[in-house]
């Protein structure tokens, strides 16, 4: 089986670190709304803000990075193939059907992928990250010009935004269970190298 080296490593820090740290935010976030009990309401406000203030300047390392090394073209949306795709992730991988889009090092994201990830830099983590300054500074707000603005408004929109990130997040680990193996794209997210199972499948259909 070939294999590509994909994920470079300042990628692999960036993606596991972000996903610590939002996981932490979710635990700590459900604690100060009353979900459960824990660590108790202060230090879950402390161990949230501490990760919120990591996990910003973390995105912002992350956008200089895509930047300067050209990666935010991965991000592009695209049809080609998106169709195939998706019927793969609705019938084919409970199938056992091979994946129909070919990662490479240039290509590394699928149709689905562009999108959802998109999505997820221009509208869940925006709002996240406003909203959450909002709430953060709230007693600021109005000598910023944004008197008038109702902290419950602030903490629905909060909230709903970290509802949206959770959603991302399930169906995201979920479908990282869809490669040949259960847990090889979880292998190719901590090494950098993925398995070319598509040209695996082209060499079988072509004996």
């Amino acid at each position: 089986m070939a294999r590509v080296y994909v994920f470079k490593r300042f990628e692999r820090f960036w993606h596991w670190a972000q996903a610590l740290l939002i996981i932490t935010m979710l635990l700590s976030g459900f604690e100060v709304h009353g979900t459960y009990q824990l660590l108790g309401w202060d230090k879950a406000v402390d161990l949230h803000s501490t990760a919120a203030w990591a996990l910003m300047g973390l995105w912002v390392l992350a956008i200089f990075w895509h930047f300067t090394t050209g990666e935010w073209r991965q991000y592009i949306p695209t049809a080609h193939k998106m169709l195939d795709v998706a019927l793969f992730y609705a019938f084919g991988m409970f199938r056992g059907e091979h994946h129909p889009y070919l990662k490479t090092r240039d290509r590394k994201h699928n149709p689905l992928q562009r999108v959802a990830y998109l999505g997820v830099k221009l509208f869940i983590n925006p709002l996240i990250w406003c909203s959450g300054l909002f709430y953060l500074f709230y007693n600021q707000l109005a000598a910023a010009g944004f008197s008038g603005l109702a902290l419950g408004t602030v903490a629905l929109v909060h909230t709903f935004a970290a509802f949206l990130m959770l959603l991302f997040l399930i169906a995201h680990v979920y479908l990282g269970t869809a490669g040949h193996t259960p847990t090889a794209h979880f292998k190719a997210m901590l090494t950098g190298w993925d398995d070319d199972v598509y040209e695996e499948s082209q060499a079988a259909q072509a004996k």
